[in-house]
């Protein structure tokens, strides 16, 4: 390991600078990317995990609970908003990091292909979810908040079924 010319900090290890050239300078940089794109993961599925749950308290408004349903109708349009806005550069941290650096690419990478198919269900689940909102604000939405308590589970299968392929890669 290479230590640091520091001599307020021995033993500590040097970092290359990503914009040096080397291999180690991109390798740097793509751990940057890959840490921006575990968090904003992380921050697009609680979107996902939180919407579903605004839909239940929705099918539970009573009838004449104005004030209540705008107010819920307020918050699921300002967190899909939000959370759309989070899909976008995770997503495109991935495909930066499989395309341009090649992650789960060759032999042995039928991991990442399952792992693709099921980042385009959870797009889907995310655009099924605006859709179900603009249902729920025209007011023909014939869902009870059963149906949108098991809806909320499936992201948390689709986030588990995506961890352990990224970091198991059983195939």
């Amino acid at each position: 390991m290479e230590q640091s010319a520091h001599p307020a900090r021995p033993g500590s290890v040097a970092r290359a600078d990503p914009r040096s050239g080397g291999a180690r300078g991109l390798h740097l940089l793509m751990l940057w990317i890959k840490a921006f794109h575990i968090v904003f993961i992380a921050s697009w599925f609680a979107g996902l995990f939180y919407l579903p749950r605004i839909f239940v308290n929705l099918a539970l408004v009573p009838a004449g609970s104005d004030a209540e349903r705008a107010r819920l109708l307020l918050m699921a349009r300002k967190l899909l908003r939000f959370t759309t806005m989070l899909a976008v550069p995770a997503v495109g941290l991935g495909l930066y990091l499989w395309l341009g650096y090649g992650i789960g690419k060759g032999p042995g990478s039928g991991w990442m292909h399952a792992k693709l198919t099921l980042v385009l269900l959870v797009m889907g689940y995310h655009h099924a979810c605006s859709v179900m909102l603009r249902k729920l604000e025209a007011g023909v939405s014939p869902r009870s908040h059963v149906f949108y308590r098991w809806f909320n589970e499936i992201p948390v299968l689709l986030l588990t079924a995506i961890v352990i392929l990224v970091v198991v890669k059983p195939f």
